[in-house]
């Protein structure tokens, strides 16, 4: 018998593209669509240069991360697949990362980690493994702690 989920997926929290050079997106993303730019991120661990952008309003607002590599050379690729991830909220990210892993889902290396917009996050890693065999299908999945007004839109 499987015990109750423990955790709910709220929504879309953000959507990740990237690139060898974010210039070309920002050019289109902010530039020409208007979305706005509201902070930028870097991390050599990640090998990221990123610029974090904006599309809605409030608990509803869905980010949208423009990303270069810092090494072109180096892993993680952030550049390759173009659409890199896809983040959703959770209401208990910690509840999910044990309850996801004792049922086999591979997560990518880093753990729970704080992400970019400061919300503790963690990775599905886009492929299964021996130990591990469910993963993303060919996608990264983020899981991203929901802060309380986001959990409490998603009550409404």
């Amino acid at each position: 018998m499987t015990s109750p989920r423990p955790f709910r997926v709220l929504g879309v929290q953000q959507v990740a593209i990237g690139a060898k050079d974010k210039g070309r997106l920002r050019a289109l993303w902010v530039d020409l669509l208007g979305v706005a730019h509201v902070s930028s991120f870097r991390s050599t661990s990640e090998n990221v240069d990123e610029d974090v952008l904006e599309l809605g309003e409030g608990e509803h607002a869905v980010e949208i991360d423009l990303m270069q590599p810092l090494d072109a050379a180096a892993r993680p690729r952030v550049d390759e697949p173009a659409l890199n991830h896809v983040g959703r909220w959770v209401d208990d990210r910690r509840a999910a990362y044990a309850w996801l892993g004792e049922r086999g889902v591979r997560f990518a290396p880093g753990g729970i980690r704080p992400g970019a917009a400061g919300h503790d996050v963690c990775f599905i890693h886009p492929k299964g493994a021996p130990d591990s065999p469910q993963g993303g299908e060919g996608v990264l999945i983020e899981l991203v702690q929901a802060p309380p007004n986001v959990i409490a839109a998603s009550r409404r």
